[in-house]
């Protein structure tokens, strides 16, 4: 009798499927860069169109054509740098805050996620790391709220003072996107997914239903384990809460950075977002989550493949409303 091929169902790469804590995505990795800017950025995903772009491959088989690619939509308004935080590395390689500097000008919706004042502190002569926790300013979109989300990025330098002198220069600051990435640049983008509610092991992992004849129930696991030893191992696929997973997405294409929403505004607005009113970034492919919500990019950190310059045929601005 032949051997029954049954691969197990649902992927253990991303175990375990926890849900976000925060809706603003946070980076754990960084690229050490002697380049003295911001290591990242944060903009607000605005949806997606198509674009007719030309091949300049010239290795491509389809190079000097004008080639269909879909595009994501991120406006990215400027951001402000809230404060510049200096750690220290401990016994078990794990960091701490040792001091920070805060702006002494920073905008009055962010007092609605920080309460109180903050004390101006000076940098540290010794310390193993720093980074720089920036704000985002949504009152310049049409996203219709005022409360501002918060990240932190690395800074790029050549030595640690080089970086705590450039970072302090940014305080009372507006970033660009255009100051920190450039067109034709791979990027990694961190976002939170959409959120999939209490979903069942089928829709979940992707079990196979089981036949019309199952006791009770065909949507299911066929068994959770063995009765004796009675134990149900943590790789049995179980319903449960789905998505709002925090997932990065290694070397996303930058197509276009552009400070001209007519350039691509459809008629009638994006759907579920509207008009982007600041500046933007086009990114080739899908980007993780829905609309509206922060999305972050940083330096690329497995760089694989050349990007060719990309030079743009057409725009689609046609209405996307259904």
């Amino acid at each position: 009798m032949g051997h029954k091929h049954h691969p197990r169902r649902g992927s253990l790469q991303y175990w375990p499927h926890a849900r976000s804590s925060k809706h603003a995505p946070r980076i754990r990795s960084k690229v050490d860069s002697k380049d003295k800017k911001i290591l990242g950025f944060l903009g607000y995903k605005v949806g997606m169109t198509h674009m007719l772009i030309k091949e300049t491959n010239p290795n491509s088989h389809r190079k000097n054509m004008d080639v269909f690619t879909p595009v994501t939509v991120i406006e990215c308004p400027p951001l402000k740098v809230y404060s510049v935080r200096y750690y220290a590395q401990n016994e078990d390689g794990n960091l701490r805050l040792i001091s920070e500097i805060f702006s002494k000008k920073w905008e009055k919706e962010l007092g609605r996620k920080i309460r109180g004042s903050k004390k101006v502190n000076t940098a540290p002569e010794q310390f193993d790391a720093l980074k720089v926790s920036v704000y985002t300013q949504p009152k310049l979109t049409g996203l219709g709220k005022k409360k501002p989300d918060m990240v932190e990025f690395s800074v790029g330098g050549k030595d640690l003072q080089e970086k705590s002198a450039f970072a302090q220069s940014l305080l009372d600051k507006e970033i660009k996107i255009s100051d920190v990435f450039k067109e034709a640049q791979c990027v990694d983008t961190h976002s939170v997914t959409k959120g999939k509610g209490f979903s069942g092991v089928v829709k979940k992992f992707g079990v196979k239903p089981l036949q019309h004849k199952a006791e009770k129930a065909r949507r299911k696991v066929g068994t959770l384990g063995s009765w004796h030893p009675n134990k149900v191992l943590f790789s049995v696929a179980q319903c449960g809460k789905w998505g709002y997973h925090l997932r990065t997405e290694y070397n996303k294409v930058t197509v276009k950075i552009g400070n001209n929403p007519k350039d691509i505004n459809p008629k009638g607005g994006f759907v579920r977002y509207g008009f982007v009113k600041s500046d933007y970034l086009l990114l080739k492919g899908s980007v993780a989550g829905p609309a509206k919500r922060p999305i972050a990019f940083s330096e690329a950190l497995r760089v694989k493949k050349k990007v060719y310059n990309m030079p743009i045929v057409y725009t689609s601005l046609e209405s996307k409303q259904r």
